[in-house]
């Protein structure tokens, strides 16, 4: 099968203008098709795009003027998506956010971005920002769903038909943009718990989907699965680009993802670390079901292709533990890749392929964004032959600024610069640029960096230098072919593997509310649920215990770390009411999302102090320090 050049839109102003090029070269290819939707919703190219066109216009026709903030709190479907371009077909700018975020945040970002307008899921949306929504600024509402709604406010609510009905009694009129036009506010989370309109033009989308085939080679109607939330701008700029080069996208849910994949056979999936972490999983569950024998020899082939992948990466340079392999280091890997190859291949015949028939047996290669990838799923799916190509980049940036690709899959990188994307690598506390190999700050300057966050000039300044230089907030170093190597994070943020941020303050505030509580930490960067590092107060621990009439003896302040692992701190009584305190705690606190619930835990004794260097002069728990200190425990926790 030829391979066709990838669809030119460098000459484009708008992210709309995509959809009637692709309207004109795809224009019977699916677009979107929503299975699990009732009933089924299924889309050519030439249906997507005059739906969007209705949409723009009929917005037009309710008054929309070019740079109004319209809130879209919606999730993943086909309506999303028509809303989403619809909007900037008329000329305004969507502010957007899932339906099943808190009330309070919603309200919260409808005020702050200065909505005029309000599209949301549905009439139980719609009812959960109510009556707070009716006293803001509204000029009408639509519904993406089908529902007709009795309301005695005087503002006008319409449903989708009733919209895309509107748009068919009049003509588009055109709005003048051009790529510094503002686009989308994405609100994310910011160290205060408020959160913050990231400015994205349609110039910082546009470098996505111009850019975005350096990665992936994706062909016309090459399958796409979908699960990722839709407003979220990794899932977003994808299917931008995906769909501006005439690929069929199926959406799925997590209920019905494994039979999604073996029935639509996807070439590409787009996913956290969480979602691969998941499949992996499965298959480790399927292999300990198998009878022993069975599993030994499993588990053989797997070693063996271990050494396999492990000699073959030396080879090829791509192995970070060998950068500066000698010539004859990497012949010895070479001989080493040629020796295990044959059991390699007898594995792959034998084992491997199963496994790739399990997710649809076409895959081209997997997508993984929103936190780094655990070696061992790095080294899982190399093995099997199933590409994970690790992208990099934040929602300030569109988000991708990095990534890896199929000839220069570098495991444990986030991949080099795509283009027109700088990386410089900065000390955190001079700011001077490091050599290339030592760990800073890192960096990004791009087309896709951000305009700034919406209303918040100080921030702006903070996150964006004079120069163009995006302060990204990790930690990491640079190879000397510009694969970047993230070490963390000099941000408190921590970044779940289901691609959730979570920042720490505000729920570590909620939980020192506890009277048995003295201080916490929160830790788990990378890890599929947050963890604690608690300071009890033993005063009131020891009166619980009185009161229970409990046979439990508290270790001293001073206790050794051996001593306190092995005292009645870890009794189940004890654990049992510091696990009731959290989930109360955390669960009462104002916007609370399920990501917020606290796993595992272990106490330290010894309280954070300045003496002890745990923390600022301004009483600030020194993050980096602590989580050094007792990396033993948090590696427990895991």
């Amino acid at each position: 099968m030829a391979i066709s050049s990838p669809v030119d839109y460098h000459s484009l102003q708008s992210l709309p203008e995509v959809w009637s090029i692709a309207a004109q070269k795809f224009s019977n290819t699916k677009a979107l098709v929503a299975p699990h939707l009732k009933p089924q919703v299924s889309l050519t190219y030439r249906e997507l795009y005059q739906k969007i066109q209705q949409f723009g216009i009929g917005l037009q026709t309710l008054g929309v003027q070019p740079q109004d903030k319209i809130a879209l709190f919606a999730d993943n479907s086909p309506r999303w998506f028509i809303g989403d371009q619809g909007i900037m077909t008329a000329g305004g700018v969507d502010v957007v956010r899932s339906s099943t975020a808190e009330k309070q945040e919603l309200l919260y970002i409808y005020e702050d971005s200065d909505s005029t307008a309000l599209v949301v899921e549905d009439s139980k949306t719609l009812d959960k920002l109510r009556p707070e929504i009716d006293n803001l600024p509204l000029k009408f509402i639509i519904l993406l769903s089908d529902e007709t709604v009795e309301t005695n406010s005087t503002t006008q609510v319409y449903n989708f038909p009733q919209l895309l009905e509107l748009g068919t009694t009049a003509t588009l009129n055109p709005v003048p943009t051009d790529k510094n036009t503002l686009a989308t506010l994405i609100y994310t989370s910011g160290t205060t718990g408020k959160p913050k309109g990231a400015m994205l033009s349609h110039g910082n989308l546009l470098h996505q989907v111009n850019y975005l085939y350096t990665i992936i080679q994706c062909q016309p109607g090459d399958r796409v699965v979908s699960i990722l939330p839709s407003w979220h701008v990794y899932e977003r700029s994808a299917e931008y680009f995906l769909l501006s080069q005439g690929c069929t996208q199926y959406y799925t849910n997590l209920r019905s993802l494994k039979s999604d994949l073996k029935k639509y056979q996807p070439h590409y999936m787009v996913g956290v670390p969480r979602l691969w972490e998941s499949l992996y999983e499965g298959v480790q569950k399927q292999f300990r079901d198998q009878p022993a024998s069975k599993q030994k020899l499993i588990n053989w082939f797997f070693n063996v292709s271990e050494q396999y992948i492990k000699g073959k990466r030396i080879s090829q340079g791509l192995s970070l533990e060998h950068l500066e392999a000698s010539v004859s280091e990497k012949l010895l890997a070479t001989i080493k890749a040629i020796c295990f190859a044959p059991i390699h291949s007898l594995g792959d015949k034998i084992v491997y392929q199963k496994v790739r028939e399990a997710v649809g047996g076409e895959v081209k290669s997997f997508i993984s964004g929103g936190g780094s990838l655990a070696k061992h799923l790095d080294d899982f799916y190399e093995i099997v032959s199933i590409p994970v190509l690790v992208g990099y980049g934040l929602t300030e940036t569109s988000p991708v600024t990095n990534a890896r690709k199929l000839e220069r899959n570098f495991r444990q990188t986030a991949g080099q610069p795509i283009p027109e994307t700088e990386i410089k690598i900065v000390d955190p506390t001079t700011g001077e640029t490091l050599p290339t190999g030592e760990t800073g700050l890192v960096l990004i300057r791009g087309s896709q960096v951000m305009q700034g966050y919406y209303k918040k000039p100080e921030a702006t300044a903070k996150a964006i230098d004079p120069e163009g230089w995006f302060d990204s907030g990790d930690l990491g170093w640079v190879t000397p072919n510009k694969d970047l190597v993230l070490t963390g994070r000099a941000k408190d943020t921590i970044v779940l593997t289901n691609g959730e941020n979570i920042e720490p303050q505000p729920i570590e505030d909620a939980c020192v509310r506890s009277t048995y509580i003295d201080q916490i930490m929160l830790v788990g960067q990378d890890q599929r649920s947050l963890g604690a590092l608690i300071v009890p107060n033993l005063e009131t621990v020891e009166q619980w215990i009185a009161t229970e009439k409990l046979d439990l003896t508290l270790p001293s302040p001073d206790a050794s770390p051996e001593t306190i692992a092995n005292s009645d701190l870890y009794s189940r009584p004890i654990q049992d009411l510091f696990r009731q305190e959290l989930n109360r705690e955390v669960q009462n606190r104002p916007g609370y999302r399920p990501d917020d619930r606290i796993g595992p835990f272990k106490f330290i004794l010894e309280p954070f102090s300045k003496d002890n260097c745990l923390m600022t002069q301004t009483l600030k728990i020194k993050r980096p320090v602590v989580r050094e200190r007792y990396q033993y425990l948090i590696k427990e926790m895991y």
